[in-house]
């Protein structure tokens, strides 16, 4: 191991978390009036539409997914009767169909966001930025899982990248477990780290702002005034 490994995998992951927090702190104490993602749906809607319905259904179970196979020790998985071959279809097959449909998403999106000036000039270069980001990362996420994983069928990241990322909570995470680890998961994950630095100065910073208060509000009531004769 050498201090390349220690920069990358000990260092910047940390430099990610703490940009992430004290970002958003910042962010929220000095922004809030732009904590919001500026809607361009009445300049086109129905590319917009199609891109942010299916990149939303497919992020939501990848997220999920990457939650599970990260966060959750394989041994856990094991005791409640997933094995590894269980897990392999829903990681490879069930997995890629969201990441395929969330790439889809994403390519319609980015795809609308540069072919269209209207949309562009309304654009920031953030925004721009953002776009490419995440359609890179979710590419290199199904190159890995589709590409990697059949190149390289030995490779286990639940007993590398897992259990370095959960080491990285408990502040002893060791960089020796990211070495052998291929070449493309490495780049997803050094991706995924440079989202979470950029995540407070971007309009990413919306999906925070879930709209709880409309569960208990009180209706709006709209009457309609007719006018009478005398």
């Amino acid at each position: 191991m050498n201090m390349m490994d220690q920069l990358l995998w000990v260092i910047v992951p940390y430099v990610c978390i703490v940009v992430f927090i004290v970002g958003h702190i910042y962010r929220y104490r000095t922004d809030q009036f732009n904590w919001t993602a500026k809607s361009s749906e009445f300049i086109e809607k129905k590319r917009l539409k199609a891109g942010s319905l299916m990149f939303h259904l497919g992020i939501i179970p990848v997220i999920g997914g990457h939650v599970a196979g990260l966060g959750i020790p394989q041994s856990w998985m094991e005791a409640v009767g997933v094995n590894e071959h269980l897990y392999h279809i829903g990681a490879v097959y069930v997995g890629g169909a969201f990441g395929m449909l969330t790439l889809a998403g994403m390519v319609l999106l980015t795809s609308r966001r540069f072919t269209m000036r209207s949309v562009r000039k309304l654009s920031t270069a953030s925004d721009l930025i953002v776009n490419v980001l995440l359609l890179f990362i979710i590419i290199m996420g199904m190159y890995s899982t589709l590409v990697t994983n059949a190149v390289e069928p030995d490779f286990n990241y639940r007993e590398t990248i897992s259990v370095w990322f959960r080491q990285l909570f408990v502040l002893r995470p060791d960089a020796s477990l990211m070495t052998e680890v291929p070449l493309s998961f490495k780049i997803h994950i050094l991706a995924g780290l440079g989202i979470f630095a950029l995540w407070p100065f971007t309009r990413l910073v919306h999906v925070w702002s879930v709209p709880l208060n409309y569960v208990g509000r009180r209706y709006i009531l709209y009457r309609k005034h007719r006018k009478y004769e005398s």
